[in-house]
């Protein structure tokens, strides 16, 4: 199939694209890698008046990290992020999970803003962000505002994102030091969008109990969830299979996952504790 008819804008500046996306607002769409958005057009399940390509806002397309902060700009692409050394050594858990999305030629197009704003709940990146608190750096024509981990994504494929707002960076804290991570998710096939997943991060104090752990699910609901329950129940133990075994039954509690052609909501949320379980394991082992 073909996509419905559509204006084109091809912007080079961040402000020029803000300025588009005030005149035309909902009719607006923006074009990153588009390995999302192209599909939707393609089958006229989006039909949106204008397309803005902001493959040309050179701006956008930054990676840094300084006194302990990682700045990840909305174009960057998977296959940026996949292999920065910079983010293997301060943030290893978006390392980890970037490595599952897609296959090669889907993380060289897409990007990071990108999969952040379609907001599926079964893709790696949101889940992985909400792990690590991360920040979205929003903009308009008007200002600017932070908007947290906990209030970006509102249900399924929808964000806090106004019409006339753009993504422009994603901040994320370096986990502190003893801290181990893990992203574990199952496919039916490889690059296939996981039926269930965790990232979790661990951090061991020097009698070896869990001084802090962060454990988000992908694929468990419209949304990331994250697991505060279980992340509270872990302070002060030890992480062991037992151990992971109870928090990953507390972390699935609460969570009753969509069914589909794939899998039931039963068989979706013992799939979650198992992710959760092995998630916590591997990444304790990792400290």
């Amino acid at each position: 199939m073909k996509p419905a008819p559509f204006e084109y804008d091809d912007p080079q500046s961040v402000e020029e694209t803000l300025a588009l996306l005030a005149e035309h607002g909902d009719e607006a769409k923006i074009l990153a890698g588009g390995q999302s958005l192209v599909p939707l057009l393609n089958f006229r399940l989006a039909r949106p008046g204008r397309l803005v390509d902001v493959n040309g806002v050179g701006e956008l397309d930054h990676l840094s990290s300084e006194n302990g902060l990682v700045r990840i700009g909305a174009l960057v692409r998977h296959a940026a992020l996949e292999r920065s050394a910079e983010v293997a050594r301060r943030v290893p858990l978006l390392a980890q999970a970037v490595r599952l999305v897609g296959h090669v030629q889907i993380r060289n197009r897409g990007t990071v803003g990108g999969s952040v704003a379609h907001a599926d709940p079964a893709a790696e990146l949101p889940a992985a962000f909400a792990a690590l608190d991360a920040r979205y750096r929003l903009r308009t024509a008007a200002g600017e505002r932070v908007v947290a981990s906990d209030d970006m994504f509102v249900t399924y494929l929808t964000t806090a994102l106004a019409p006339d707002e753009l993504l422009v960076e994603i901040e994320v804290d370096a986990p502190p030091p003893r801290t181990g991570s893990a992203f574990v998710e199952f496919s039916r096939r490889h690059g296939d969008f996981a039926l269930g997943g965790a990232a979790v991060l661990v951090t061991i104090d020097d009698d070896g109990a869990c001084e802090r752990a962060r454990i988000a699910l992908l694929a468990a609901a419209s949304t990331p969830v994250r697991a505060r329950e279980a992340e509270e129940w872990l302070r002060g133990a030890r992480i062991d299979g037992a151990t992971a075994a109870e928090a990953a039954a507390l972390a699935v509690a609460g969570v009753a996952p969509p069914a589909d052609v794939h899998g039931s909501s039963e068989y979706r949320r013992e799939l979650a504790a198992t992710m959760v379980r092995r998630a916590l394991v591997e990444a304790a082992a990792r400290v």
